[in-house]
């Protein structure tokens, strides 16, 4: 039967081990450089102080803790799919902890939890002058106490770990360019690095005022792999066979392998000149409507589409016409080009490559 094949098949490509590990042999892994937990995630999972107090207790008490997913890299270091909290938390309280620059962090102190209060300012060995440290037996009560692994070994499918980690963290309260950016760091940390500084870059950030809420989701982020998309972008006027989303991430996995080479699709240079352009011309006002008058309202993604996708295309044409790209800029709000495949009722699936094609041409000339 075709179902029955099918399993057969995929199965054979995804091999798992399991088996429970004691933290002191975890802790051994790490110092030992055999276990990579991605200090980049820091910057994307949230833990605050109490959730962290929360999981020391939990092993104290003997409570159950979820099971660590790992994949094994070709060198036989795990990289670690599902779990980073829990580990760093672990290294943290233990003092061993260091961040994405190598720099060794100040050891966790404990906060009061729900079924042990008295945690309240313990530490792991340091005393910071209140006399609340764990002693020996405390200790090593916890470097024996077990965690269990699942570990999807190196000759498993290329794939399987990223495709692991967008199941395993489907329900998590990640924004979807947060999930991004963790399957972005291990597939290539360098471009995640990258993305990261250019969307901090000051002519960037200018021309794009966003929420509070936005900003926490690593929205400019998103803008940015969405920029160099919609560069790459060779297809035609039908909508994308899959939801833009995912359109994206599958265009990122692309774009993560090539980097580094002649091939990659990151051309920083070009980022550059757009945004240094867009905003000594219009400044904040680059992707606000135009009313006939004046700009207003809020960022508006379908013109970052049309205006980044046109203007980056032919950008040796405007940085010679700087004086006229606003008035160009302004004019998009009436054109056809970008009514007709713009608004609430038209899906980034079909409004994307429309778009991004439209805009071309549409700013191959001054008008």
């Amino acid at each position: 039967m075709l179902l029955e094949s099918q399993i057969a098949a995929r199965a054979k490509e995804i091999h798992t081990d399991g088996y429970p590990m004691s933290i002191g042999e975890v802790l051994s892994l790490y110092k030992d450089g055999d276990i990579d937990v991605h200090p980049e995630f820091q910057r994307i999972f949230r833990w605050n102080e109490s959730q962290k107090s929360s999981l020391i207790e939990s092993i104290l008490l003997g409570i159950p803790i979820p099971p660590i997913f790992v994949s094994q890299r070709a060198d036989g270091i795990w990289d670690i799919i599902d779990g980073v909290q829990r580990l760093s938390t672990i290294f943290e309280f233990v003092g061993v902890y260091r961040d994405h620059e190598d720099r060794l962090i100040s050891p966790l102190v404990l906060s009061s939890t729900e079924y042990l209060p008295a945690l309240e300012g313990y530490s792991w060995e340091v005393d910071s002058g209140s006399g609340k440290v764990f002693t020996n037996a405390m200790r090593r009560d916890v470097k024996r106490a077990k965690l269990e692994f699942r570990i999807i070994r190196k000759e498993s499918d290329e794939n399987a770990k990223y495709d692991l980690f967008q199941r395993l963290n489907s329900g998590a309260q990640l924004s979807p360019q947060e999930a991004r950016n963790c399957l972005l760091v291990m597939l290539n940390s360098g471009m995640y690095s990258k993305v990261a500084e250019l969307s901090e870059s000051v002519h960037f950030k200018e021309t794009i005022p966003l929420s509070d809420q936005k900003e926490s989701q690593a929205y400019r982020q998103e803008l940015v792999l969405r920029f160099f998309c919609q560069a790459a972008f060779s297809g035609s006027y039908t909508e994308l066979s899959v939801e833009y989303g995912q359109y994206l991430t599958r265009w990122m996995r692309d774009a993560a392998s090539a980097y580094g080479t002649d091939l990659s699709p990151i051309r920083v240079d070009l980022f550059s000149r757009t945004f240094k352009l867009l905003n000594e011309v219009l400044g904040e006002d680059a992707f606000r409507r135009f009313n006939g008058t004046k700009n207003l309202g809020p960022f508006s993604i379908a013109c970052f589409e049309f205006v980044t996708s046109g203007v980056s295309a032919n950008i040796d044409f405007w940085e010679g016409h700087a004086d006229r790209l606003a008035v160009r800029v302004q004019s998009v709000w009436s054109a056809p080009e970008f009514r007709e495949n713009s608004g609430t009722g038209v899906s980034p699936r079909r409004r994307v490559p429309r778009l991004v094609l439209n805009s071309r041409q549409y700013f191959s000339t001054v008008g």
